[in-house]
């Protein structure tokens, strides 16, 4: 299987880049394709200092969700209606969306569009054909990015089409000490997406860093 990562030039989309390159085929999609090497080119290092093997090549956007079987969003909510409908070719493909809609106030606000979650905009703006899930949201990008580290967090996984979400549940079974879990129907993803302003807000007002979630 190989996973495409649209806005792998990111903190997050770099640092999933890193992780998943070393169990699967990655393509990095940017719009400027040199940054999307520059990506590649920070996996591949990064790999050859620990002594590993790594599967990674950049490509445009529209190259990704064509050579890829499931595709990372790893954009903005501002982003994701310009981007996802600048590319072709969604029919059939498994979309990870970790997509969390929110601004920065006082405090950090949940903000979701009139859908209810980012995810559920997706469906709206996505091909029926298109399996959409969420996941990978509310892990810090620095943490992602950080490869010596462990990363022992829970992973809610939402989605409407069973097959697809057991997919995503299983490549988050391998990155590192993750734990997917199969959080309900897609409907349910405005929960998931609003448990990020909490963190970040907890993690601002109690002096915290990359604080988590991890079911036990």
């Amino acid at each position: 299987m190989r996973v495409g990562i649209i806005g792998g030039t990111g903190d997050i989309g770099e640092g999933i880049a890193m992780r998943l390159s070393r169990i699967t085929d990655v393509c990095v999609g940017s719009r400027d394709l040199s940054k999307a090497q520059g990506t590649c080119d920070a996996c591949l290092m990064s790999a050859k200092e620990c002594g590993v093997n790594c599967s990674v090549k950049a490509g445009t956007n529209q190259e990704v969700v064509e050579q890829s079987d499931l595709i990372i969003l790893a954009i903005p909510f501002k982003h994701l209606k310009t981007t996802v409908e600048s590319i072709t070719g969604w029919e059939g493909k498994i979309v990870v969306s970790p997509v969390n809609p929110m601004e920065r106030r006082e405090s950090f606000v949940y903000t979701p569009p009139p859908e209810g979650s980012a995810a559920l905009y997706l469906q709206k703006i996505l091909p029926p054909t298109t399996r959409i899930c969420t996941a990978f949201n509310n892990i810090a990008g620095n943490r992602w990015c950080d490869i010596t580290t462990e990363l022992e967090y829970s992973v809610p996984v939402c989605g409407d089409d069973q097959e697809a979400k057991q997919i995503v549940m299983s490549l988050v079974d391998r990155i590192s000490s993750l734990k997917g879990y199969d959080a309900g129907p897609l409907s349910s993803s405005h929960i998931v997406e609003s448990i990020t302003p909490l963190l970040l807000n907890i993690a601002r007002f109690n002096k915290m860093k990359d604080v988590g979630i991890r079911f036990v």
